[in-house]
């Protein structure tokens, strides 16, 4: 599924309720998200199943906050990060590489 694929499912299923919600709610919800994945790491033995349970609302209530917003994320993720690295120009990235140079 494309990003676009999933940010109009997201709008489909959820836009009545999310813009009822409205954009700070909303944003509020997604921080509880990454909390909750956040509390999951945090333990010596991280539970992979919860994990990708809570990585797949972290992005989803991502994609509700870019409807609301009327934000493309697949446009503006590839605008971003467009196959490679913005400040070594390079894939993939060297900057670590070019960190550990400057600092020998």
């Amino acid at each position: 599924m494309k990003i676009s694929e999933f940010q109009h499912l997201m709008k489909e299923l959820y836009f009545h309720q999310d813009n009822e919600r409205g954009i700070q709610d909303t944003f509020i919800w997604l921080i509880e998200e990454v909390g909750e994945l956040a509390r999951i790491i945090k333990k010596r033995e991280i539970d992979k199943k919860k994990a990708s349970e809570e990585l797949a609302d972290i992005i989803a209530w991502a994609n509700s906050l870019a409807n609301l917003l009327s934000i493309d994320l697949e446009t503006v993720l590839f605008e971003k990060y467009p196959n490679k690295c913005l400040k070594c120009d390079s894939n993939p990235c060297k900057c670590e590489n070019l960190r550990n140079k400057l600092q020998d």
